[in-house]
C-alpha cells in the first residue's frame, strides 16, 4: 500500500505484494470505507508477514523434486604409465569403471510419498496460518469500532463537563455557588478527561495495529464503513454442531493428519535403508602387456556397526510426536469451542444487564439534575451519578467488543467462519 495524497479515498497495493506478480496494481475504493470481510481480503493480499510463510510452499515443492532423484552413476577412468624396469613390448594401461547403486531403489517410493505428503502439510499450515491472519484483521476492525464509540461517548460528556465547569466558576464568581460545588465538577471533568486521553492513547495503538495487519503505512488513514455498529447479542450454533467433523474443518489439523502420513512413509523409508548398500560396475581394462579384460564388480556395505538404527529410532520418535500433538491441538479446539460458547452466551447476559441498567441510570442523573436545580442535592452526588453513566456506556460498549472477540476465538477454534449480525456484513 503505497500513503499518497488521496490515501483516504484510494490504497493501492503494489503488484509486488502478490505471489503472482502483474505490471498492474490492484486499488480498492475507501470512500465507503471498509468493514471486517475487506479488512481481512486486503490482509490476505498486503500483509508483508504473508510472503514469508507462503515462501514455505516453495521449499516444500524443492523437496518433492529432491525426492524424486536417484542418486547418479560414478564413472572412473585411470591410466598406468610405464616408467621404468623390463618395458620391451610394454604398452600404457588404463581401467575404465561405470558403477551405480542400485539400492536406492528400495525406499524410493516410500520417499517420494513421504516428500508429496509433507508439501501437502506445509500447504495447509499456511492456508490456517492464512486464516488466523485474515480473522486477526477482521478482530482488529473490531477494536477500533469499539474503542471509536468508546472515545466518542467520552467526549460527549467531558464536553459536557467542561461546559458544568465553567459555568460552576461564574457561579461561584457570583456568589451563587461555593467552592465545594466546583471542586467536585473539576474533579468529574478532570477524571472524564483523563478517561478519554486514555481511551484516545489506545485508539491509535489499535489503529496502527489495524494498518499493520493490513501492510499500510502507519500515516495511513484507513477510515471504516460509518455503518458499522456493534452488535447488543449473538446467537452461536450448536456445540454438537461443531464438533462434528472438527478434524476437516481445522486446516491445521487437516496439515497434522497429512504431516503423520508423511512421517509414515518416511518411516518406511527408513526401515527399507536398513537394506545393505550395494553397487554394481562394468570394469574395462587392460595391463601393461596389452592384455585387454572385461568384467564386472559388485560392492556390499557390511551391517555390522550402521543399521539404520539411529535414524529409525528419530523417525519413529518424530511420528509419535506429531500424533500426540495431532490429539492434543484436538482435544484444546474442543476446549476452546466450548469456552468460547459459553463465552458469549454469558456476555449476552451481561450486555442485557448492562442495557437494562442504563435507562435507570439516566434517570438517576436526571432526577438528580432536578434536585440539583430545586437545591435540593448536592452537586458531589449529582457528578458522581453522571460519572457513573458515563463508566457504565463504555462498560457496554467493551462488552460488545468482547463479545466479536468470544466470535472470533469461537470461528478460530471451530476453523469455520461464522457470519454475524448484518450491521458487520458488506453491502
Amino acid at each position: 500500500m503505497q500513503a499518497t495524497a488521496a490515501v483516504e479515498t484510494m490504497l493501492r497495493i503494489p503488484a509486488s505484494r502478490f505471489q503472482n506478480q502483474s505490471a498492474e496494481q490492484l486499488p480498492i475504493d475507501l470512500r465507503r470505507g471498509i468493514g471486517p470481510d475487506d479488512a481481512a481480503t486486503i490482509a490476505l493480499y498486503s500483509n508483508p508477514a504473508l510472503r514469508a510463510i507462503r515462501d514455505r510452499r516453495r521449499l516444500a515443492s524443492a523437496q518433492v523434486i529432491q525426492a524424486g532423484i536417484l542418486p547418479n552413476p560414478v564413472v572412473s577412468y585411470a591410466r598406468d604409465f610405464v616408467t621404468g624396469g623390463n618395458t620391451a613390448g610394454t604398452v600404457t594401461a588404463y581401467n575404465l569403471t561405470a558403477a551405480w547403486e542400485f539400492t536406492a531403489l528400495i525406499p524410493f517410493l516410500p520417499k517420494q510419498t513421504a516428500a508429496r505428503k509433507s508439501f501437502r502439510s506445509v500447504d495447509l499450515d499456511v492456508a490456517w496460518q492464512e486464516w488466523q491472519i485474515a480473522v486477526n484483521a477482521r478482530t482488529a476492525v473490531y477494536r477500533v469500532l469499539s474503542l471509536d464509540a468508546q472515545i466518542a461517548r467520552a467526549r460527549e460528556a467531558t464536553s459536557g463537563l467542561q461546559q458544568s465547569t465553567d459555568a460552576m466558576r461564574k457561579a461561584v464568581d457570583a456568589h451563587e455557588k461555593t467552592v465545594l460545588d466546583l471542586a467536585a465538577v473539576e474533579s468529574a471533568s478532570q477524571d472524564s478527561r483523563a478517561t478519554m486521553l486514555a481511551l484516545e492513547q489506545e485508539f491509535e495503538k489499535q489503529r496502527l495495529g489495524l494498518n499493520k495487519i493490513l501492510g499500510a503505512e502507519p500515516e495511513a488513514n484507513v477510515a471504516l464503513r460509518e455503518s458499522l455498529s456493534l452488535p447488543t447479542r449473538l446467537t452461536p450454533p450448536a456445540e454438537h454442531d461443531l464438533f462434528d467433523n472438527l478434524e476437516s474443518h481445522r486446516l491445521d489439523l487437516l496439515g497434522l493428519r497429512q504431516g503423520m502420513e508423511s512421517q509414515d512413509a518416511t518411516v518406511r523409508a527408513a526401515v527399507l535403508a536398513q537394506f545393505p548398500k550395494m553397487s554394481v560396475a562394468i570394469v574395462k581394462a587392460s595391463d601393461t602387456t596389452n592384455v585387454h579384460t572385461t568384467g564386472f564388480a559388485f560392492a556390499v556395505d557390511v551391517p555390522i556397526f550402521d543399521r539404520n538404527q539411529g535414524v529409525i529410532a528419530t523417525e519413529r520418535a518424530t511420528r509419535q510426536r506429531l500424533v500426540d500433538e495431532y490429539n492434543q491441538r484436538l482435544f484444546e479446539a474442543r476446549s476452546e469451542i466450548a469456552i468460547a460458547i459459553a463465552d458469549i452466551r454469558s456476555l449476552d447476559r451481561q450486555i442485557a444487564a448492562a442495557e437494562e441498567a442504563l435507562p435507570l441510570l439516566e434517570k438517576l442523573v436526571d432526577s438528580a439534575q432536578t434536585a440539583i436545580e430545586q437545591r435540593n442535592a448536592d452537586v458531589l452526588s449529582y457528578y458522581t451519578a453522571r460519572s457513573n453513566l458515563l463508566q457504565k456506556r463504555i462498560q457496554l460498549i467493551k462488552l460488545q467488543e468482547q463479545l466479536l472477540e468470544a466470535h472470533t476465538a469461537l470461528e478460530i477454534a471451530s476453523g469455520r467462519y461464522l457470519p454475524i449480525n448484518r450491521a458487520l456484513q458488506p453491502r
